[in-house]
């Protein structure tokens, strides 16, 4: 029986939790560089800490780092004693991390006075930064923590008290500045919420295949040796007739899914199959993880 391979870095080891860490500096530094180049310029306030100091800084001419500081360290605080939970050292690390990062970059020249470039590419730097972070299991801190909060004592979701804080900003935005910079502002955040979502979980490439036949063994031997793909035999009972039957799932590549319908018509003419996107796969023959 073939042993199964160990992981190259083990979760809970020194190499991770430094490489973890280095995540979270590098997430920081695409985050910071992206704030710079393209948000903060262009008054492009996409929610967040970030945003309020974008904000803030064109009202009285604030550094957006202080900014951060003076908002992140209070929050981790006040999460860390009103949340009653165990925030790691991460969290704490990226509360103070991003504001240096956004201090060290604040020299850089915009790349762009073209709002909606700049509320594309800022959009695309900041989603790229975050999903770095959160790949290493880190955070920035700021009205995340907030969010977390409100979630707490509302009885909102949490997805709707990150929004309540990000619309205020942007509304705060519309206000300070005009309301086409919150419609630009609105884009990039949109554009963030999908890069983190690329980040995360890579290119949807994958399908998932449920295939229905008579003839699931010799299915099963053309997915298994021709294909060269693992499936799984699932337990099912037919709707109208109850007759107990087998269904086969298989994971293909997006490239593979006309070469299994050519297969499976070969075999049986009249088998039912199913594709389903595939959000995210890990394991032998996909991605490590």
């Amino acid at each position: 029986m073939a042993r199964r391979r160990r992981a190259a870095i083990q979760l809970n080891s020194p190499q991770r939790k430094a490489l973890e860490y280095l995540m979270l500096i590098v997430g920081s530094l695409v985050l910071a560089t992206s704030f710079n180049l393209f948000l903060n310029p262009n008054q492009i306030a996409s929610g967040g800490v970030s945003g309020l100091s974008t904000i803030l800084h064109n009202l009285f001419g604030f550094s957006p780092a202080i900014v951060q500081w003076a908002c992140n360290i209070p929050l981790f605080l006040l999460g860390l004693k009103i949340l009653d939970r165990h925030y790691s050292l991460k969290a704490a690390v990226g509360s103070i991390i991003l504001p240096l990062c956004v201090m060290m970059t604040s020299h850089l020249q915009p790349l762009t006075t073209n709002p909606l470039l700049a509320s594309i590419y800022g959009g695309i730097g900041v989603g790229l930064g975050i999903g770095i972070v959160f790949r290493g299991r880190g955070s920035t801190g700021g009205f995340a923590i907030a969010s977390q909060i409100l979630h707490k004592y509302s009885g909102l979701s949490l997805g709707a008290c990150v929004a309540v804080f990000d619309g205020l900003v942007i509304l705060f935005a519309g206000i300070v500045f005009d309301p086409e910079k919150a419609l630009f502002a609105l884009i990039a955040l949109f554009v963030t919420s999908k890069t983190i979502d690329i980040v995360q979980m890579g290119w949807n490439t994958s399908k998932v295949a449920y295939i229905i036949s008579n003839e699931i063994e010799t299915l099963r031997e053309t997915i298994l040796y021709d294909l060269d793909r693992g499936l799984t035999l699932l337990d099912a009972a037919g709707g109208y007739t109850g007759d107990e039957r087998k269904v086969l799932m298989a994971v293909v590549s997006q490239s593979e899914v006309s070469k299994l319908k050519i297969m499976v018509r070969s075999v049986d003419p009249d088998a039912f199959i199913i594709l389903c996107p595939a959000q995210e796969v890990l394991g032998e023959g996909f991605r490590a993880g």
